[in-house]
C-alpha cells in the first residue's frame, strides 16, 4: 500500500514540474524551464517543419518571464527564451521601475511561424521559422498603461523607455529590428537569436 501511495505521488510530481520520461533534460533541468527558475510555461518537444528548414528540435512554450505574462505563449528554442529572460530581467522591467511603474505583461503578436524573411516570396527562412525569433509590440504595466511600439517610439518618456530596451537587447540578441530599420518593424521589435559573422545586427 505505502509503494503505491509514493509511486502515485511520484508520478504527480513528475506532471507538475513537466519532468515526465519523455521530456528532455535539458530543457527542464535545475526546476525552471530552459534551466531557467524565472521562466514559465511547458515543453513541446521536437517540433517538425512545414518546408524544409523550419521547425525546432527542442521547442518550448514560453508562457511567463521572471512574473511578466506574454499575451500568447511563444514557441521558442531555449537559447532564445533564456534571452527573453535576460533581456527582461535586466532591462525591461528596471527600465520600467525607474518611470515609477511595474511591468506584468508584453504584447506579443509573433513567435514561431514556418515562413520567409519578412513574408517575401524566394527569401530565406525567418529566424521565426526556427524558434529563434519573438516579435514585442507593447510593454504592459500593472496600473493599465501600455507603452506601445508604434503608438510611443520617439515620443517623449515612453518613447524613451522604447529607444533604451531596443538598445539594450543587442548583444543579448543577435538581431535587434525597431521602427527605424525598415516599414515591416514599424510596429514592433523583433528579436532573434541567430549569430552573424559581423556580431550582432541592430537597427
Amino acid at each position: 500500500m505505502m509503494r503505491a501511495v509514493l509511486g502515485a505521488a511520484l508520478g504527480l510530481s513528475l506532471v507538475a514540474t513537466g519532468c515526465g520520461r519523455g521530456d528532455d533534460p535539458e530543457v527542464t533541468r535545475r526546476g525552471g524551464l530552459c534551466g531557467d527558475p524565472g521562466l514559465a510555461g511547458s515543453v513541446s518537444g521536437y517540433l517538425p517543419g512545414e518546408v524544409a528548414g523550419c521547425g525546432v528540435e527542442r521547442a518550448v512554450r514560453l508562457e511567463v518571464v521572471h512574473g511578466v505574462r506574454l499575451s500568447q505563449p511563444a514557441t521558442l528554442d531555449c537559447p532564445t527564451a533564456r534571452a527573453v529572460g535576460k533581456w527582461v530581467r535586466r532591462s525591461a522591467k528596471p527600465e520600467v521601475r525607474r518611470m515609477g511603474g511595474e511591468l506584468t505583461g508584453l504584447r506579443v503578436p509573433a513567435h514561431y511561424v514556418c515562413r520567409a524573411r519578412n513574408h517575401q516570396s524566394g527569401a530565406r527562412i525567418s529566424e521565426h521559422g526556427r524558434g529563434r525569433a519573438i516579435d514585442i509590440a507593447a510593454l504592459q504595466l500593472r496600473d493599465g498603461t501600455e507603452i506601445s511600439v508604434l503608438e510611443d517610439w520617439g515620443n517623449g518618456q515612453k518613447g524613451r523607455i522604447l529607444r533604451r530596451l531596443h538598445g539594450q537587447a543587442c548583444g543579448t540578441f543577435g538581431t535587434v529590428l525597431g521602427p527605424e530599420s525598415d516599414a515591416h518593424h514599424r510596429d514592433h521589435f523583433h528579436f532573434d537569436t541567430a549569430r552573424h559573422r559581423g556580431g550582432p545586427y541592430c537597427r
